[in-house]
Order: C-alpha cells, then sequence, then structure tokens
C-alpha cells in the first residue's frame, strides 16, 4: 500500500516493501512523494545486510522518464553499499514511449527551474530521511536530462558531496559562480554524442576553472550520447537516433564513480 499526505504544504512519504530482487539482501521500496500538490513516484535501493548508516545516492532519469534504467542503476548503487534513491523529476511516474513525448516532458521539467529544484530537493529529503542513511553523505548522479539536473543542482549550491553527469548536456543557463558550488564534480561524455558537441565540452570546463569547482571530465572518442543505458541500441533503431550503448564507456564510467564515492565518502 503506497499514499501521500501533506501537512501545511509539506509531504510526507508513505512507503511500501513491494519487491525484492534476485539478492536477498537489496531491498527495495517504490515511494509516493508530493511536491506542489502533484504525486512524484520514486524507487529506494538499500542493502540490509549492512549496518548503521552510509552514504545516500539520488539516481535521476534520462529523458524518457523515471523507469526501469534509473530503477537498476540505484539497485546496482545498493550493491556497492550506498543507499539510492531514483527519483521523478516528471511527476506522477511519466514515462515516454517515444522522442518526441519525451522531449516535451524534458522542456516542460526544464522551464521552470524553481519547480525542478523544489522536485530534487523534496526526493532529497526522503532519501535523507530513511533509516540506512547518513543525512550529511549524499550525492546524485543523473543521465542525460539527468545529468544536465544534477550539474544545474551542484551549480546552484545545493549541500551535496559531489555529483556525477553520464552523457549529460554540459551548458546550462545557470553559470556556476566562484565559492558557491559545495559539490565535487566528475562528468562523463562521449567524442562522438551529437547532441553535447565539443563546444558546450569546452565552456563546462573553463566555467568549472572559473568557478574553481572540484571537477573533472572524461571524453571517451568515437562514443555516442546515451552510452550508459544498454537499451540506447534499440532507441537508435526504432527511432533514427544518433545514440548507442558502448560497454567499455559504460564499465569505464561506473567503476570512475564508485572510486569517486570512495573519496568523497572516506
Amino acid at each position: 500500500m503506497t499514499g501521500t499526505l501533506t501537512r501545511a504544504g509539506i509531504p510526507l512519504v508513505l512507503t511500501a516493501l513491494i519487491a525484492t530482487p534476485a539478492t536477498a539482501a537489496i531491498q527495495t521500496q517504490e515511494i509516493e512523494y508530493s511536491v506542489q500538490g502533484q504525486t512524484h513516484t520514486g524507487y529506494m535501493a538499500w542493502d540490509d545486510s549492512v549496518s548503521g548508516e552510509r552514504p545516500g545516492v539520488l539516481v535521476v532519469h534520462e529523458w524518457w522518464g523515471h523507469g526501469e534504467f534509473s530503477r537498476d542503476q540505484a539497485e546496482k548503487l545498493a550493491e556497492e553499499g550506498y543507499t539510492a534513491l531514483a527519483l521523478d523529476m516528471y511527476g506522477e511516474g511519466k514515462h515516454a514511449d517515444h522522442p518526441e513525448k519525451a522531449k516535451e516532458f524534458m522542456e516542460q521539467a526544464s522551464s521552470n527551474m524553481d519547480l525542478m529544484q523544489a522536485r530534487f530537493r523534496t526526493a532529497m529529503k526522503s532519501l535523507q530521511d530513511h533509516d540506512t542513511v547518513n543525512p550529511d553523505q549524499i550525492a546524485a548522479q543523473g543521465y542525460c536530462f539527468g545529468g544536465a539536473v544534477v550539474l544545474n543542482m551542484a551549480r546552484l549550491g545545493m549541500d551535496l558531496e559531489g555529483v556525477v553527469s553520464f552523457h549529460g548536456s554540459l551548458g546550462s543557463p545557470i553559470e556556476a559562480e566562484s565559492g558557491e558550488v559545495e559539490a565535487a564534480v566528475r562528468a562523463y561524455t562521449g567524442g562522438a554524442d551529437q547532441m553535447v558537441p565539443a563546444k558546450q565540452v569546452s565552456g563546462f570546463v573553463q566555467e568549472m576553472h572559473s568557478a574553481d569547482v572540484d571537477y573533472a571530465l572524461r571524453s571517451f572518442p568515437g562514443v555516442q550520447h546515451s552510452f550508459m543505458n544498454p537499451e540506447a541500441d534499440q532507441y537508435a533503431r526504432e527511432f533514427d537516433m544518433p545514440v548507442g550503448y558502448d560497454q567499455h564507456a559504460a564499465e569505464t564510467a561506473w567503476e570512475g564513480t564508485l572510486r569517486f564515492y570512495d573519496g568523497i565518502f572516506d
């Protein structure tokens, strides 16, 4: 059973255990939370064989919306000893089945940065309140649209230990300012990504450098957009999109992210 209550406009999250993955120690919960009167769906994953509090990681979905890919990433993080929440940036668990609808959802969400920040912050509070989480040790990682989201949350100075962008847009109407970015920033991009061109990459590097951000960027030569998602090849065939999964880039980026978390949460 799931549900949402609000008191004085503040969301109260009611959760229910709905599934247990193949690894018995990994537990998952689907949760619902309210942001400005709209219901959002989240997916929490953690390892109940790990004792005590641990860092929490927010997982922000691609432009398709909250779905199996972001949930799988949350479970992978749980297997590494983190508690992860795959959040919902669109509301009502929206998930597109066509690029035109995905673009519509993304543009709607991106048009209101205050609302986007409220959605992120509410999900972050849900993660911090989980019994297994150290509320002072929170990071965020995002894919495609989600990569842009976590970078923007860092630019806005949110209290995060670190953020990781996987094939996310590196340009933004928000510009990082010196001394304002608290999070360490890591970005992985494809050298052949038509959605994140070289000019955008160089602009991001200059922005991070000028704002004195703890950042690193890795570009994989010849790799296309959505290289982390095994379904990207199917999207390329079905919709004639310039995207593609790359196993080497995906594994390298994942391993680098785990080393990054080991460092910031040490």
